[in-house]
């Protein structure tokens, strides 16, 4: 690890004591909070001259309903390869996890020329959040999307609507008990003069496999800067 990180890990241990818990994995911090303490916490990353971090890059959510959880046997090579696809297997959550939903922030504080990875899991029957909007203005459109996409309330947003999705649109795309399909298409009708909407008419398919890495499951903090897990 750099004197960077070294000296990032110590101070967020020192700062945060048991209400922080710090990793570092190929030389990238990942810090995981409580929800309860994400204002007073976020503020002290912003504010405290060992953090200084001024700038939010990134706000993303991650889904972990079917972490782990792969379609086809990847740990080993075959000599036939993989299938073509496999019939879907729906995924259904039954409530009650209390780590389905994280946030993530993803920090750089220029002037110590380091970035701090940012996690809060929520809840997935109230996956509810304060908002960081006060503190670092351009996680104003990060929340909306993440609210639109995933369904993350962030409690206090200024102005909490959908931001990628149509008028109307009913659930959270990119959870991942929401249909890859979706659950209705459209088309334009020649008799109405009009869009109409009609329940999907394409049978769900699992094309691509989905391949899970030891080395991943042992780190499960790194690389998550995307909005979902794979």
């Amino acid at each position: 690890m750099s004197n960077a990180v070294d000296k990032l890990v110590a101070c967020l241990q020192d700062r945060f004591g048991r209400a922080i818990s710090v990793d570092v994995a190929f030389s990238e911090v990942t810090a995981e909070i409580a929800v309860k303490d994400v204002l007073t916490t976020c503020t002290a990353l912003r504010d405290e001259a060992d953090f200084a971090f001024v700038q939010l890059s990134d706000l993303c959510v991650v889904d972990y309903l079917t972490f782990g959880q792969a379609e086809w046997e990847t740990t080993g090579a075959t000599g036939g390869g993989f299938s073509r696809g496999v019939d879907d297997r729906k995924v259904v959550s039954t409530g009650g996890n209390e780590r389905r939903f994280a946030v993530v922030y993803h920090l750089l504080s220029i002037s110590n020329n380091v970035r701090l990875r940012l996690k809060v899991y929520l809840n997935e029957d109230e996956p509810i959040v304060d908002s960081v909007v006060a503190i670092w203005t351009g996680a104003d459109w990060f929340e909306r999307e993440a609210f639109d996409l995933y369904g993350v309330i962030f409690t206090g947003h200024p102005d909490l609507r959908r931001l990628l999705t149509d008028y109307g649109f009913i659930g959270h795309p990119f959870r991942k008990d929401f249909p890859l399909i979706g659950n209705v298409e459209m088309r334009y009708d020649a008799e109405k003069r009009r869009v109409v909407y009609e329940p999907v008419s394409i049978t769900p398919r699992t094309l691509v496999p989905k391949v899970i890495r030891k080395d991943q499951m042992d780190h499960p903090t790194s690389g998550q800067g995307g909005s979902q897990d794979a």
